[in-house]
């Protein structure tokens, strides 16, 4: 069994040949589970949570399996890490042969996971994105930010990454690690500003309070909503929702954790109907993405076992040819 570092991973990816590895898992499809959620109890601080993303290669009616792969996500989630100084989030991710169920490998889960999501959006921005958008503005410094800016540069023709978070200083980071990197990144001002410019609007936070305002984004924006992952975080308004041609990762997963899709089924601002295709559909060619230069396109991502399983066989293939 391989133990693959976060340092190995990178090795093993590239953007544009994720986001076409994820377009052929889409495609085809695999077995996913509901992820089981499962509170760990504490005495003495705040409750934890066990995650269980499992998903395996569906068999045909010969009973073989083109992928033959089985994998689980294994994270965990301990608020109180932060004031230790340690992440609030870890996860691993372990590989199995779909036929005899061996491991094969154990994937480190963080950095997986900052694959396949970034991927997973501008997979979504092929179908979606002006094709010659080339203004990007990525909302939020986390960790998740840059692999943001180079997914969505490899599928558009971006000139300008734009990084806004809320302490000027962490988007000031982001974006000098970009520019030593040769992306075009520099920090953005006046947020309001910022989105009546960007031609992809790219927001990954934990906000409840949304941060896009539909009103200012101009003809033809793209709107990628990638941070909120429960039914109480926002990253989006109404107006965002209503001016928009609405699609999802997952529609199973978005109309039951996403709040920027959750709140507005809720109140009656967005309807069932409205949600016009998830990446199977756009994947499959059986729903169409952009129709117009002047839409306005919003994707809504809340993670998919599939997308995991996809990029780890991916790191696993690269990593044991290569040994």
């Amino acid at each position: 069994m391989l133990t693959i570092s976060a340092a190995e991973v990178d090795r093993a990816l590239t953007f544009s040949g994720l986001v076409e590895t994820l377009r052929t898992a889409f495609r085809e499809g695999a077995v996913q589970p509901v992820r089981h959620h499962h509170a760990i109890e504490r005495p003495d601080g705040a409750a934890s949570t066990l995650l269980l993303m499992p998903a395996w290669t569906d068999f045909d009616a010969a009973g073989t399996s083109a992928g033959g792969h089985i994998g689980v996500k294994i994270v965990t989630v301990s608020p109180d890490n932060n004031a230790i100084g340690k992440p609030a989030v870890m996860g691993l991710y372990l590989l199995l042969d779909g036929v005899t169920g061996e491991p094969q490998a154990l994937i480190d889960g963080q950095r997986l996971t900052q694959w396949r999501t970034a991927c997973a959006s501008a997979l979504a921005a092929s179908y979606l994105a002006r094709e010659d958008a080339s203004r990007l503005l990525v909302i939020g410094a986390g960790a998740l930010s840059p692999f943001l800016a180079k997914a969505h540069s490899a599928v558009r023709p971006v000139k300008s990454i734009r990084i806004w978070n809320r302490t000027p200083a962490n988007a000031e980071k982001v974006a000098a690690a970009l520019h030593a990197e040769g992306f075009p990144a520099s920090v953005a001002g006046d947020l309001e500003t910022e989105l009546g410019e960007a031609d992809i609007v790219s927001s990954a936070t934990i906000t409840t309070a949304p941060l896009i305002r539909g009103a200012l984004l101009k003809p033809g924006a793209h709107v990628d909503l990638v941070g909120g992952f429960t039914p109480q975080m926002r990253e989006s308004d109404d107006d965002a929702i209503s001016r928009a041609r609405v699609y999802v990762d997952t529609r199973a997963g978005a109309t039951k954790e996403a709040g920027d899709i959750v709140q507005p089924l809720a109140s009656g601002v967005l309807k069932p109907e409205a949600v016009i295709a998830d990446l199977h559909e756009l994947a499959r060619g059986e729903k169409q993405g952009r129709q117009s230069e002047s839409e306005i396109t919003l994707f809504k991502s809340v993670g998919a076992a599939l997308e995991d399983l996809a990029a780890g066989i991916a790191v696993y293939k690269a990593l044991s040819t290569s040994q």
